[in-house]
């Protein structure tokens, strides 16, 4: 295996990769403090102004469960005619209906590699879960939405522990042949590891799909979220989730640290001549304000030494 992997690693790197920005939603929605609605617009404005291509704004979830994004629809009406072309993640047809209603033109459903979480999170079987999504992907697709799959606990789960590889392809392969255009792979929990990242990817492969049609969602618990996403680069990934700061988590995996962070990310892709388009001292400011609203520091290592 070990040679097959070295081999695999010689191919070129990609030229250029697309830094899919979560902070607004997946960073703010597990904050202790509720972030005005004002400060998640400037905040949704100031990244998309420091060059990021997508910024996912927020969830159409219930109030309930995540508090933190109750004003999702007064954002959306906030941002105005913009605010179409930024993805907002939906859990049901209910979330879908509200996503129509503001004319929103990407969405984003949420889906589990793993029975527990799938319960916790979905309230619904993993098996059930296509059942819940299928519906809701049809008739966004129907109206000309754009659909984004993200499947959760790829790597391991807190409950479950190791993660089969052939169970998370055969679930990440249902939920994007609903008719997602990109399913993005999600190390919940941060256990990744560069090898388990290109067994992953190369499994997926395997079974069909494309580099272009799969994302990367990686989380720094144990401080590898660089290494996995310099081992997916190998693999020739070239759309990367990541979050201003570092900010971010899971409401329902209390081992879930921050995600990747944005300006992490750019340090990297800059050093290795791979183009992004993300000013990188604009991200840095901006994550600087972030933080000064949260009341804490970034936990992004950029940030830090930039920030002085």
């Amino acid at each position: 295996m070990a040679e097959v992997r070295a081999e695999r690693a010689s191919k070129p790197l990609p030229e250029r990769v697309t830094i899919y920005e979560v902070g607004p939603r997946d960073g703010l929605q597990n904050e202790k403090a509720v972030v005005a609605t004002e400060d998640k617009a400037e905040f949704v404005r100031r990244l998309v102004a420091a060059g990021l291509p997508v910024v996912e704004a927020t969830s159409f979830v219930h109030p309930k469960w995540v508090p933190q994004l109750a004003d999702a629809a007064d954002l959306m009406t906030m941002l105005g005619e913009e605010g179409r072309a930024h993805p907002v993640l939906v859990p049901n047809e209910r979330g879908l209906d509200r996503a129509l209603e503001l004319g929103m033109e990407h969405i984003a459903i949420f889906g589990s590699a793993t029975e527990t979480f799938a319960q916790k999170n979905l309230n619904r079987s993993l098996d059930e879960q296509f059942a819940m999504f299928e519906p809701t992907v049809a008739r966004a697709r129907a109206a000309g939405l754009d659909v984004r799959a993200y499947v959760s606990m790829c790597f391991g789960d807190p409950w479950e522990g190791a993660v089969p590889v052939d169970q998370v392809v055969s679930v990440g392969k249902r939920l994007f042949d609903l008719g997602a255009s990109e399913l993005s792979l999600g190390d919940t929990i941060g256990v990744g590891t560069a090898g388990h990242v290109k067994d992953l990817v190369h499994a997926f492969v395997d079974a069909g799909m494309r580099t272009d049609q799969l994302a990367m969602h990686f989380h720094d618990t144990y401080g590898q979220a660089l290494a996995n996403a310099f081992s997916a680069l190998q693999e020739g990934i070239t759309t990367f989730d990541a979050s201003a700061g570092g900010l971010g988590g899971c409401p329902y995996a209390k081992s879930a640290t921050g995600n990747l962070a944005t300006e992490d990310l750019v340090w990297m892709l800059t050093g290795l001549g791979i183009e992004h388009g993300v000013d990188l001292d604009a991200v840095v400011e901006t994550s600087v304000w972030m933080a000064g609203r949260l009341g804490r520091p970034s936990p992004s290592a950029v940030v830090r030494a930039l920030a002085g």
